[in-house]
């Protein structure tokens, strides 16, 4: 059974920063890519950053420049630096990743718990 644990969420001022982080354990042969998703109150799931296994990175245009996306291969653990937090990146924040369970099934998309980031102004 895979799990996805997500970390380092809390309360912070605005121009804060924090740092999450999602490890995944369980009978994983790889993972490909992993990513950082939020949800505000009434609003829909929507896509922060992803990165691939080789280090590639994506970001959606209203945290470029102030989030960043990392990752730990030999760790199965993905990281999201945030700085310069702002009221509207409150959110519950979710991380994903693709996992191979053995080599030649496809691979799942799993899911963490999920993690609350409020930023107070």
């Amino acid at each position: 059974q895979v799990q996805l644990v997500e970390s380092g969420g809390g309360l912070v001022q605005a121009g804060g920063s924090l740092r999450l982080s999602c490890a995944a354990s369980g009978s994983i042969f790889s993972i490909n890519a992993m990513g950082w998703y939020r949800q505000a109150p009434g609003k829909q799931r929507e896509l922060v950053a992803t990165i691939t296994r080789g280090g590639s990175t994506n970001y959606a245009y209203s945290v470029k420049g102030r989030f960043t996306i990392s990752r730990d291969n030999a760790k199965n653990t993905v990281y999201l630096q945030m700085n310069s937090l702002k009221p509207e990146d409150t959110a519950v924040y979710y991380c994903n990743a693709d996992i191979l369970l053995q080599r030649y099934l496809p691979q799942y998309t799993y899911w963490g718990q999920g993690t609350q980031v409020t930023v107070s102004s």
